[in-house]
């Protein structure tokens, strides 16, 4: 496991130990500091305050152990009906490791406080450190309904809403980015390849900023040789180094590409796209037999190809400022986003007219409102799908309804064609 993964997962682990030592060590500390700076603020009566500390501390352990089971529960049900994927999106959520941390820091500090009640005998109970320990509480009440609010984004409306809003947020950003250039003709002899060493990671991310620096300094190209969401394994080139006159830093290179376990939404809208048409497929099974969830992740695939479908998608050469070409990146094609977005759900959704119906009323609107050289591929894939229709459906008046436009799938239809 790299460094930068491996701070990646002890930043998973290492929110809840955060807030277990800083619970114990205020627990240390407060009522030592009370003691002697605050003793005015000391009370007698320490049954409540017992009878308080302990319901905390007594109540606060099962209420996690109940709330994490039914939490990783419905994760788990999530994965099994939606797609596996979704599992490390909550699991890996800052909410459920604040969660977590707010839980056990709250019962640990507590314990500390419990023993600082009537402390040798004096009958007295240190008001800060109580307050504090309630005040411990209500941040574990918070976090406590900000965790059923994250757990009621697994329904899949949300879900979906949530994978195209990621795949949108990152057309956005990312485009700028890559500014297109034309192709200036052959780039220089390569001159240096890194090369990737170790088990399969998959590049995340491309620090094409700080790359175009490094390459603008030496006065080379640097040509990404795996794009974003690839899985290079041990000796496939990362990357190719053209024109330099001395090799540049392997370190600082390496830098510039993040690489991890798994994809994730954050320079990849194919990523995106990918959760999404999973959740369609699976919706599909025999084994769930649900068109209408492929129906409501067709209505996100359809929003994230309209914006595709007017981003520059050739953008993949980055210039510096004095506009010569630095960084060369490996772009999709039209045709392959266009494959990715629809062609599973067009072979597993075949026999369902729901899903049929609304892929046509899909390509239309597309072919309406995208430029016109997006179109032919377009058209031909509608062509494909009529041609599917026409073979699943023998029923002349299946056929019919099926080779119908309807956004709903069902429920509204637009256009009803001669059997």
């Amino acid at each position: 496991m790299s460094g930068r993964r491996r701070l990646r997962a002890l930043g998973s682990f290492g929110t809840p130990l955060v807030y277990a030592v800083s619970a114990v060590a205020l627990g240390l500390l407060v009522p030592r500091i009370e003691a002697r700076f605050l003793p005015g603020l000391a009370y007698t009566g320490t049954a409540p305050a017992l009878a308080l500390l302990s319901a905390i501390a007594s109540g606060t352990m099962p209420l996690t152990g109940l709330v994490f089971s039914l939490a990783f529960v419905m994760v788990q049900f999530s994965s099994v009906a939606y797609s596996p994927r979704l599992v490390a999106w909550l699991v890996g959520s800052s909410v459920m490791h604040h969660s977590l941390g707010a839980f056990t820091g709250t019962f640990l500090y507590s314990l500390a406080a419990i023993a600082w009640v009537d402390r040798g005998g004096s009958g007295t109970v240190p008001l800060l450190t109580v307050a504090i320990a309630i005040a411990w509480l209500l941040v574990s009440v918070g976090f406590f309904v900000m965790l059923v609010e994250r757990l009621q984004m697994l329904q899949i409306a949300r879900v979906l809403a949530y994978a195209g809003d990621q795949g949108r947020a990152v057309i956005a950003a990312y485009q700028p980015l890559a500014v297109d250039a034309p192709d200036d003709g052959a780039l220089p002899s390569v001159s240096q390849v890194l090369a990737h060493h170790g088990g399969p990671a998959v590049v995340q991310a491309v620090d094409l900023r700080r790359l175009a620096g490094l390459a603008e300094r030496e006065g080379a190209v640097v040509a990404m040789a795996a794009a974003v969401g690839d899985t290079p394994v041990d000796g496939m080139a990362l990357l190719r180094v053209h024109g330099a006159k001395r090799p540049l830093s392997e370190s600082a290179l390496r830098r510039c590409v993040q690489l991890g376990e798994q994809r994730t939404f954050e320079q990849d809208p194919k990523y995106a796209l990918r959760l999404i048409v999973d959740i369609a497929i699976k919706a599909l099974s025999p084994a769930i037999n649900d068109p209408t969830t492929a129906v409501q992740a067709l209505d996100q695939i359809e929003d994230l190809l309209l914006r595709l479908g007017r981003a520059n998608l050739a953008a993949g050469r980055i210039r510096d400022a004095a506009g010569h070409v630095r960084v060369v990146l490996v772009m999709p094609s039209w045709d392959d986003i266009i494959a990715l977005a629809l062609d599973e759900i067009r072979f597993y959704g075949a026999s369902s007219i729901q899903v049929t119906r609304r892929m046509r009323a899909l390509l239309r609107n597309l072919l309406e409102h995208l430029p016109p050289e997006r179109r032919p591929p377009l058209a031909h894939y509608l062509d494909r799908l009529n041609k599917g229709a026409t073979r699943a459906f023998e029923d002349g008046e299946d056929r019919s309804d099926a080779l119908g436009e309807d956004r709903q799938g069902l429920g509204l239809s637009r256009e009803r064609p001669a059997t």
